[in-house]
């Protein structure tokens, strides 16, 4: 992995990787032109087997917020959003899980604003003794990854400063899976401004 100033990378970075990957995965034609830059995923609606549960790992452990309640459903936030996650027993109260290796959901993905709150983050999981199923610096971004109660896979993450990801010598963006250091990660917290 080379450093390239990131007024040469980010700009060649994206559009190279964008037409790379195109090539690369077969991906269709996009007849319509790009989507707006502006949209993004506003939430997330999850089938769980037992409500209750599902809230106390949401709003118990990871501290959202429950913004409504209704039979057989809850939805939370942060930050006062109508919601950001959702659950609901509707097709599967008292279900186990989906079998391995099946199509399906393979995680959620829970952005953080700055690595001192990812680094709560971790010191919530482990209060509450959340295993993590991994946990990944990706060059781009940091990333825990752990599961719900009902198995739905879990990401928490926040994203490094773009001028820090990771580039080929050529301006291609470099994404990589290495191991995340959580005890640095942890010292976030010693660091953090009170």
């Amino acid at each position: 992995m080379t450093s390239v100033a990131p007024e040469k990378c980010l700009p060649t970075c994206k559009t190279k990787y964008s037409q790379t990957k195109a090539r690369h995965m077969n991906a269709p034609t996009n007849i319509n032109g790009p989507i707006d830059p502006g949209v993004r995923i506003g939430h997330v609606h999850l089938k769980v087997a037992d409500i209750d549960r599902a809230l106390n790992f949401y709003i118990g452990v990871l501290g959202f917020e429950l913004t409504q309640r209704m039979p057989g459903a809850a939805f939370m936030s942060a930050g006062g959003y109508h919601h950001h996650i959702a659950v609901n027993t509707w097709e599967s109260e008292g279900a186990p899980p989906p079998p391995p290796h099946r199509a399906g959901l393979y995680h959620l993905a829970i952005l953080y604003p700055t690595r001192p709150l990812l680094a709560d983050a971790l010191r919530r999981l482990l209060k509450a003794e959340i295993p993590l199923t991994g946990a990944s610096d990706h060059g781009v971004s940091e990333a825990l990854y752990l599961n719900d109660p009902d198995k739905n896979g879990v990401e928490l993450y926040w994203d490094k400063p773009r001028e820090q990801w990771p580039c080929t010598p050529d301006g291609k963006l470099n994404m990589v899976t290495r191991p995340l250091d959580l005890r640095d990660l942890m010292a976030e917290l010693d660091r953090a401004p009170a």
